[in-house]
């Protein structure tokens, strides 16, 4: 079979590369290094929280709540930026799964092009993703007010389930990628991810939740167990 010319390895975040979701961190950091007072609001967060888990909400407009709720309403880049880069430090430094680094770096020395694909804020995604060597990013983008700040709004649709797909697919177009031309290895640890993961050529079940494990069975998915 004859090689494609482009190799893509792409990989959601949130338990799949780091041990725990990193959104309810960063909001905490932010407030943190931002405004103390906000932390005292974390109780209203979870109010949010239960009224996702109760469906009165859906999870875009939990993320637009609680950004709202712990970072402000608006931000600049510039504050934005150093939130981004020391919570980026942080998550890299404690945060990941050594097998997760070690997948990374195999995957760059096989020649595969790094993208990170997450439903997290490409805010401080991008910061990790410099951090950790990948070469694209595919995130929930933010809406921008007219004097440059970041808002607490989401630009487009969130990048989740069939959306994270999408988005995966503009962004081929985007780079001038041919699907047909590229193998393409996908990394996740929930089902969510199922579309992209029926798309791509190489499917990896990462530390996956019960329902995706029973899927990656079903599939003949490859399931990997990293370790801490």
């Amino acid at each position: 079979m004859q090689a494609r010319p482009h190799r893509i390895a792409i990989y959601d975040m949130d338990k799949t590369i780091t041990r725990a979701p990193t959104w309810t961190p960063f909001l905490v950091h932010a407030a943190r290094n931002r405004a103390p007072w906000r932390l005292a609001l974390m109780p209203i967060a979870g109010l949010y929280g239960l009224g996702y888990a109760t469906k009165l909400i859906d999870r875009a407009r939990l993320k637009q709540l609680t950004q709202q709720l712990m970072v402000g309403r608006f931000t600049s880049r510039a504050d934005m930026r150093a939130l981004a880069d020391s919570f980026a430090e942080r998550t890299c430094a404690t945060g990941l799964f050594e097998d997760a680094r070690a997948r990374i770096a195999q995957d760059h020395a096989q020649g595969f092009r790094l993208v990170l694909a997450t439903a997290s804020f490409g805010y401080y995604v991008e910061s990790i993703a410099e951090q950790l060597g990948f070469d694209g990013v595919i995130a929930t983008r933010s809406r921008f007010h007219d004097d440059d700040r970041i808002t607490a709004l989401i630009d487009g649709e969130n990048c989740y389930g069939p959306g994270k797909l999408r988005m995966v697919e503009a962004w081929f177009a985007d780079q001038g990628i041919d699907r047909a031309d590229a193998e393409v290895r996908f990394y996740s640890d929930h089902v969510s991810d199922a579309p992209a993961m029926e798309w791509a050529d190489e499917a990896f079940a990462t530390n996956p939740h019960p329902p995706l494990r029973k899927l990656a069975k079903a599939k003949g998915w490859t399931v990997l167990d990293w370790g801490k």
